[in-house]
């Protein structure tokens, strides 16, 4: 069985407060982008369960990957899930802030599920997610979410389907620039005394731009100028709104169809991974 793991995107994010489990309580709105890996799952008629990695460099050993630990995950729920042997092509980077991980993982329990007629339904595909990573169980819906909690609970948004539908995105992340989710949360300070995301999406979108933040982007923008200089461009190239992904180092920019067709991404962000696409709703 094949399927084409996609990427996501956060429209806003803030940190509302530290919780005492040493997570973070969050609010973020996710929405899926057309940028897909490729993930291939076949039995294992030789009994040995392997993962092989091609594409984009993944910088782990493969029983620490992802969607390893996704089949590990789901074979904790169904005790006789049959060894595998699973082929994953990276065409998404790491640590980009796009969720590439955590789409290879959902989609990894979406596939065992189909593939060997588990019988899982998506509540239960979810709770399973939940325990590989945060942002795990929007890849099983895999449509708009209101994200909070650690980003966990998920709530619909389908009327933000219908008003991005209308746009292209275009994401960019510089080649040699990462971000961990430690450096990005050093600099931020939590606070639950603000507009929220669900009320500054009701703005037009040409106002996004001054409501809708990304509490990671200041301190990300200080550690890695670059992902500031992109978005600076975004705008410049005539953009509706522009942000960095998540925790970095990704960034994007909403377009209308037509502006987007005029840009040529690779050669005005050199040395940067472009994508141009649309949106998942």
């Amino acid at each position: 069985m094949v399927v084409f793991p996609n990427i996501k995107i956060n429209l806003g994010l803030q940190v509302l407060r530290k919780r005492d489990d040493g997570y973070h309580d969050i609010s973020t709105v996710m929405i899926g982008v057309d940028w897909t890996d490729v993930l291939e799952i076949v039995p294992a008629l030789d009994g040995v369960e392997k993962l092989v990695v091609s594409g984009l460099p993944v910088n782990c050993p493969p029983e620490k990957n992802l969607v390893m630990k996704a089949v590990n995950a789901v074979r904790e729920r169904v005790v006789k899930l049959p060894e595998v042997h699973v082929f994953l092509h990276k065409n998404v980077p790491d640590g980009a802030g796009l969720g590439g991980g955590s789409s290879d993982a959902a989609f990894t329990i979406l596939a065992l599920n189909e593939l060997f007629d588990l019988g899982l339904n998506r509540p239960e595909m979810a709770d399973i997610a939940t325990h590989i990573g945060s942002d795990c169980p929007f890849f099983i819906y895999n449509i708009p979410m209101l994200a909070s909690g650690r980003g966990e609970i998920l709530e619909p948004l389908h009327d933000l389907g219908s008003i991005l539908s209308k746009f292209k995105v275009a994401i960019v992340k510089p080649v040699d620039v990462s971000v961990s989710t430690a450096v990005a949360y050093a600099g931020v300070i939590p606070s639950d005394n603000r507009q929220s995301i669900v009320e500054c999406l009701k703005y037009k979108t040409t106002d996004w731009r001054k409501n809708l933040v990304n509490d990671f982007e200041e301190s990300v923008f200080k550690h890695c100028p670059e992902t500031g200089v992109i978005k600076d461009k975004m705008y410049a190239l005539g953009c509706v709104y522009a942000a960095m992904s998540g925790s970095g180092s990704a960034v994007f920019g909403i377009f209308e169809p037509e502006a987007l067709e005029r840009i040529e991404f690779e050669k005005i962000f050199p040395g940067c991974v472009c994508h141009t696409g649309s949106f998942i709703v």
